[in-house]
């Protein structure tokens, strides 16, 4: 499941990067200065590359770590909110973590906690 999570990791990452590039740098050159290139080229990346790669390892993970269709769901939305997909990554590997903190410690046993 670790391999899951560092490639969703760097996948919400660039999907944030871009997401703030189009909507900070991109929309007010097009809009302000009549400059359509960088919002072209960002949100044509955004849009039909990274983030439909971001919604498949979002699809693997949730699978992998067994996460609730509404974390699912909300995860998948955070990368079209611009800083939301980092939000959004932060809790899911503090999330994922846990989980698998829990799990190692479940399959250790009590036997494990002597040191005393």
């Amino acid at each position: 499941m670790s391999g899951a999570l560092l490639r969703y990791r760097v996948v919400a990452w660039l999907v944030g990067v871009l997401l703030i590039v189009l909507v900070c740098v991109g929309v007010p050159l097009k809009y302000a200065a009549d400059i359509p290139g960088i919002a072209k080229w960002v949100g044509f990346v955004h849009g039909v590359f990274v983030y439909p790669l971001y919604l498949l390892l979002t699809l693997v993970l949730a699978f992998r770590a067994r996460m609730s269709p509404l974390r699912t769901v909300l995860t998948m939305l955070a990368g079209v909110v611009p800083f939301v997909s980092f939000v959004a990554e932060r809790s899911n590997t503090r999330w994922v973590n846990a989980k698998l903190s829990d799990a190692q410690h479940a399959i250790a046993g009590p036997a494990s906690d002597n040191s005393a």
